[in-house]
């Protein structure tokens, strides 16, 4: 497993307690300029290593709580086959999660910490998962259109200068193009569907539209940390140029089935770039923060599943020490 070695809280200490130099840098730099990959053990600046972590572990956050709206669909799911599929995409949600993690502990922060930051509300995690999925057709959006925005960013992002990250991120968009052809599937059907069922999809879509517009970010001018993240290829694209690809590959695909984003003023300008109603960052910083419809609920599952879980890590960890499974 070269390059993707677990370094130790002290190891990482060690590290980022080496002086930070201009010759240093600057061969750190070069390194980065010639599109070599940075590995765990490397030289690295503190400030590349607080951002990688703090970008890697919201990234797991929210592969992981990404899969609680979709999750509770499972039981609701129109047949057997959606069922399963449904299943599957879970479980792999769940799975990038487990690659994430893993990769931000190659930086020297445990898993323990980050899920407590997740907890306390230390971490953030990504818009889109604290909005609810009311009808079928909500999940037909997500699957098709939060996945393919995923993948947006996280195809540019594998490129990037960090080892252990761009290697997750391979194996994740390799498994996100399956549920974006599950998602787009569902979508298809909705649209060719019954009078209802188009409808309901247009809903969905109007719901979505905002926290989709959201998903990539504020624009470049408000960004406190894209600059420092493309420097060092931590990201490749600004989350203007992100926001524009995606428009640029997803609106017409929306728009050959009949529905459209509920946005009179999205288009195209001259220069090729996508224009849209004001999105109101305001509650996007809301929802970030914490203050999202569904924020409370769903760190409430994260927090319930931890505490019923905790046996079980006791078991495996301390075979000799006596457990107790909780009874509720």
């Amino acid at each position: 497993m070269y390059g993707n070695a677990y370094m130790t809280p002290e190891e990482a200490k060690a590290m980022a307690e080496r002086p930070e130099n201009e010759e240093l840098l600057a061969e750190f730099e070069a390194r980065i300029d010639r599109g070599e990959k940075i590995e765990p053990h490397d030289w690295m600046p503190s400030e590349y290593r607080r951002q990688l972590i703090r970008m890697i572990e919201q990234h797991a956050h929210s592969e992981v709580i990404g899969a609680l709206p979709e999750g509770t669909w499972i039981t609701r799911a129109p047949n057997f086959k959606r069922k399963l599929a449904l299943i599957a995409k879970v479980q792999d949600e769940i799975g990038h999660a487990h690659l994430l993690y893993n990769a931000a502990e190659t930086l020297g922060k445990t898993r323990e910490e980050m899920i407590n930051d997740l907890l306390s509300g230390k971490s953030k995690y990504s818009n889109v998962f604290n909005y609810p999925a009311l009808t079928w057709s909500d999940i037909a959006v997500i699957g098709f259109l939060i996945d393919g925005a995923a993948i947006v960013n996280q195809v540019i992002n594998s490129k990037g200068s960090y080892g252990p990250y761009c290697r997750a991120l391979d194996r994740i968009c390799y498994e996100e193009s399956f549920h974006l052809k599950q998602g787009h599937d569902a979508m298809v059907y909705l649209a060719t569907g019954t009078p209802a069922q188009r409808a309901e999809l247009q809903e969905a879509l109007n719901r979505w539209y905002r926290p989709i517009i959201h998903f990539f970010g504020p624009s470049d001018k408000a960004s406190v940390h894209s600059n420092k993240l493309m420097r060092w290829k931590i990201k490749l694209a600004s989350n203007d140029d992100m926001r524009n690809q995606f428009l640029d590959q997803y609106v017409p695909k929306i728009r050959e089935l009949g529905v459209d984003f509920p946005d009179p003023n999205l288009k195209k300008n001259a220069e090729g770039v996508w224009e849209f109603s004001d999105p109101n960052w305001d509650e996007f910083y809301a929802t970030i923060n914490g203050n999202g419809p569904c924020n409370a609920e769903r760190l409430a599952v994260r927090r319930w599943v931890e505490d019923h879980g905790r046996w079980v890590r006791t078991a495996l960890m301390n075979p000799q020490q006596k457990y107790v499974m909780p009874l509720s």
